[in-house]
């Protein structure tokens, strides 16, 4: 873990985002036991201090991160399915951007609150929340482009299942590798092939020749 020490004048005592960022690597790394105020500080360069001009306590630190993880990857996981398409396979490559742009969907965050949720029962009732979220918006792609109700849940389930089982495995599959499978994903989720046009469009906004 690098934690990049900020250019700062004197007196200077950081932001909340620069906190956050270094709690956020150390989270990562580390693990939620590991992120403690004064080794942040330190890394940072700045003083215990500083931190409390921007939190009360350990806790709101942690809070910002679970509200970043909730905006970042349950917001954009949302938005993706929600996006315009013109067909169930086009709305699903909307979907995929999240599990190839890492500044859509953090895979390594996500895999870090599930594990924190194992052992703190508020976070645990916030990631099932999320969950459930990221299931019904799913669920509401499928139906839009007139799948049955209980076959959209069952195949939106199999999605996410299939994308948490993919990053708890972290199976170090390269993004040229995850992009030449992802129009078989597709096939295999909903039960059509993506045309040659979708599969281009796909490719080409992921900058990926077929």
């Amino acid at each position: 873990m690098t934690i990049q020490k900020p250019d700062k004048t004197h007196g200077w005592r950081g932001s909340a985002d620069l906190w956050i960022d270094a709690a956020y690597e150390v989270l990562i790394d580390g693990g939620v036991e590991a992120v403690k105020v004064m080794p942040l500080a330190k890394a940072l360069g700045l003083s215990r201090t500083s931190f409390y001009w921007h939190f009360t306590d350990r806790e709101a630190l942690l809070a910002a991160i679970i509200d970043r993880w909730e905006a970042k990857n349950t917001g954009n996981l949302v938005a993706r399915c929600t996006a315009p398409a013109g067909s169930i396979c086009a709305a699903i490559f909307n979907l995929f951007d999240c599990w190839i742009d890492e500044d859509l969907f953090d895979s390594r965050l996500d895999l870090a609150i599930r594990n924190w949720a194992l052992t703190d029962a508020g976070l645990r009732a916030r990631v099932n929340a999320a969950d459930a979220t990221r299931l019904a918006a799913m669920r509401d792609m499928f139906d839009r482009h007139g799948q049955d109700g209980r076959l959209a849940m069952i195949r939106a389930h199999t999605m996410i299942f299939t994308q948490v089982g993919y990053y708890t495995m972290q199976l170090g599959e390269s993004i040229t590798e995850r992009l030449d499978r992802m129009p078989l994903y597709v096939e295999a989720f909903t039960g059509q092939a993506p045309s040659k046009a979708e599969i281009a469009e796909f490719y080409a906004r992921h900058g990926h020749d077929a």
